[in-house]
């Protein structure tokens, strides 16, 4: 109870700093005077107090966070998050259910994207600024930014970032302090966002939809305020700007971090995995656009290489807009976008999936084993940048893919056992558990994820939690060992 005490001390905390983050909303729905004001009122007032009395009435259990306080923390945060994130969608939307709106916001906070809405077009301005403004938070991690202002996590702080902060190598330290480090990736999210706002309303769009679209970007959430998405605009000068943005939130924000700090295009230049990471989705671009004019999808290469750049990289990224329903190409395309969802993304990056560097690092282990039949009593280390890679690292990553593939795998079958077509089944998993959000059959771009049952919609709530946190945060709170003192 103890170790409870101090999660739901610091949980506390963290509500009422999520209840500040409506008066943006509230701000923008009384100067357009949309009429969702009330919605933000009554849920400020409730989540200032469900969180004010969390905080107060577990004050005293108020220590150095562990290790095991850190998951812990994470997992419910983005579990108890969303939940008060409903309050504005509930009171706004009538007859919204609670299972959808929390599939809403979940599909917000996690960055995937998926939703249950349909005529986002009527909707006021200010909830569709409340759903991806929740993208933007999930994006870089609402945790992160409590680490680096909340001085009552500065001890333990490296706990909570070490257990939200994608990736397999999560101990690389940026700065000496850890709530040093959080404010730099802060920053540069920050300034990326503005950057690409400023870059979306040179483009052609109003300063609102700016806003929106460049929260959703810079998080790769790819929620949008029109129910077409990007065909809403048909412009190819606002899809070559998102498109960038949506490559810059795919690589890794250390190496942002890092390229701003010594003024330099040097890190990128030594992240190989960034380099990766542009080599195959180019690629993929260059070979999509020729299977397309070949097909005769497209009368021409340069029609074929505007809709396949955008809609690839939208995918690859985990972003999840579109522009044109890229279900009806032959199956060969969107499954191979479906593909490169998984693990086209740097780890550190809002983009989610395996990360390319796991993917990275099981083929060069594949390759080693590879040498070893020929070489057996050689010793062949897996090395990555010139460095070699301890065995523990290439174990957790074999472990990480073995859950993976298992989750994945089990979720489809329970989804296929309620009725639901293998290919809708299997892409709605494949699009949660990634964090993309548009599937393919019933979920496809053209549609969303309105026609679910309430348990089908549950199901993809833990496939979204489970992709956002990279299964084994959540996964290890289900072990006893994690519980025992």
């Amino acid at each position: 109870m103890h170790r409870l005490a101090v999660v739901v001390n610091l949980l506390g905390a963290m509500v009422v700093i999520f209840a500040l983050t409506m008066l943006l909303p509230l701000g923008v729905s009384l100067y357009l005077a949309d009429g969702a004001e009330g919605a933000y009122d009554t849920a400020i007032v409730v989540t200032l107090l469900a969180g004010g009395v969390a905080w107060i009435a577990t004050r005293l259990g108020r220590r150095e966070l562990q290790a095991r306080d850190g998951f812990l923390l994470v997992t419910l945060a983005w579990t108890v998050l969303p939940a008060f994130a409903t309050l504005p969608l509930l009171s706004y939307i009538p007859r919204l259910s609670f299972t959808d709106a929390y599939f809403e916001t979940m599909a917000g906070m996690t960055t995937t994207g998926a939703t249950v809405l349909v005529g986002l077009d009527q909707l006021p301005p200010s909830i569709n600024l409340w759903r991806c403004q929740l993208q933007w938070l999930g994006g870089m991690g609402i945790l992160v930014l409590v680490v680096a202002i909340l001085p009552l996590l500065g001890v333990g702080g490296r706990q909570v970032l070490r257990a939200e902060t994608p990736g397999p190598m999560k101990d690389t330290k940026l700065t000496p302090r850890i709530t040093e480090t959080a404010k730099g990736l802060w920053l540069v999210y920050g300034l990326l966002t503005v950057a690409c706002i400023l870059a979306m309303r040179w483009a052609g769009m109003t300063w609102l939809d700016a806003l929106m679209h460049a929260f959703s970007t810079i998080s790769t959430g790819g929620f949008s305020s029109y129910d077409a998405s990007f065909g809403h605009w048909n412009s190819p000068a606002i899809e070559a700007v998102t498109i960038v943005f949506m490559m810059i939130a795919g690589i890794n924000f250390a190496t942002h971090f890092q390229a701003l700090r010594k003024r330099s295009i040097g890190p990128y230049r030594m992240d190989v995995e960034a380099r990766v990471f542009i080599s195959v989705v180019a690629a993929s671009i260059l070979g999509i656009t020729l299977y397309l004019v070949a097909k005769g999808v497209y009368p021409d290469f340069w029609t074929a290489l505007r809709y396949t750049a955008f809609n690839l990289v939208s995918v690859a990224t985990s972003t999840g807009y579109a522009n044109t329903d890229f279900g009806v190409w032959p199956l060969f395309a969107p499954l191979w976008m479906l593909l490169l969802v998984s693990f086209a993304s740097c780890s550190g990056s809002t983009g989610g999936g395996i990360k390319m560097v796991r993917a990275i690092l099981m083929f060069k282990q594949a390759f080693r084993e590879l040498a070893r039949i020929v070489h057996p009593r050689a010793y062949i280390p897996v090395k990555l940048a010139g460095q070699p890679i301890e065995n523990n690292i290439i174990f957790a990553v074999l472990a990480f893919m073995l859950v993976y593939g298992v989750t994945i795998t089990a979720i489809t079958m329970l989804l296929t056992m309620t009725g639901l077509d293998f290919v809708t089944s299997f892409s709605a998993v494949a699009a949660c558990i990634n964090n993309l959000g548009p599937g393919l059959g019933q979920v496809g771009p053209a549609s969303n994820y309105a026609g679910l049952s309430d348990f089908q919609a549950w199901l993809l709530v833990g496939a979204m939690l489970l992709g956002r946190l990279e299964l084994l945060t959540v996964l290890v709170l289900f072990t006893p060992a994690f519980w025992r003192k």
